[in-house]
């Protein structure tokens, strides 16, 4: 008897925990839900879109950071807007002694705070037509609508456009982008 109250314990509890999960308002990215009830670095190991995003995190020793309750919006580039650098590039900036290069231009990819597309479509339209983000590296991106599409410029004039938006995250929001930033050197 004790141990069939034990079994439909354990069954009830499963069914809660896949309840939530189930409940939880994910997004796909890169094959795998997104679920906001677990942080940035949690969610982004499973995309495969962001496999060199993800080892360029862990090359710059900032998995620890991205785990924090932040909280953080980051743009994060696909594997095919590193693959749009000069060959060589990501090569180059996963090796150790670029490890301050690397986590400068990963830093760059990242604001303090939670701006979802619908806050930051206010900042833009009180900026009339663009606003000018503070990255954590110390940069600034500037945020622009082309049609209902969010678009970065970074500090080069090189420009991304925002190809999924508002992946929540128990620590902020992700937005895929299709290019990576880069800050004046």
């Amino acid at each position: 008897m004790k141990s069939v109250k034990s079994l439909a314990m354990l069954v009830a509890a499963a069914l809660i925990m896949n309840t939530s999960f189930a409940q939880e308002k994910t997004v796909n990215v890169g094959g795998a839900p997104m679920f906001p009830s677990k942080n940035i670095v949690e969610n982004a190991v499973n995309s495969k879109d962001h496999t060199t995003l993800v080892a360029a995190i862990k090359a710059a020793g900032l998995v620890e950071t991205l785990q924090t309750p932040g909280p953080f919006t980051v743009f994060a580039p696909t594997n095919e807007a590193f693959d749009m650098l000069p060959k060589g590039t990501v090569e180059t900036l996963l090796k150790p002694e670029n490890k301050g290069t690397l986590t400068s231009i990963l830093t760059y990819h990242v604001v303090a705070g939670k701006l979802d597309a619908k806050e930051l479509s206010k900042l833009i339209k009180a900026g009339g037509g663009k606003t000018e983000l503070k990255t954590v590296a110390g940069g600034k991106l500037w945020a622009s609508m082309k049609g209902n599409k969010i678009m970065l410029t970074d500090e080069k004039g090189g420009m991304a456009t925002v190809t999924i938006g508002n992946v929540y995250q128990s620590n902020g929001v992700i937005h895929v982008i299709d290019h990576v930033v880069l800050p004046r050197s």
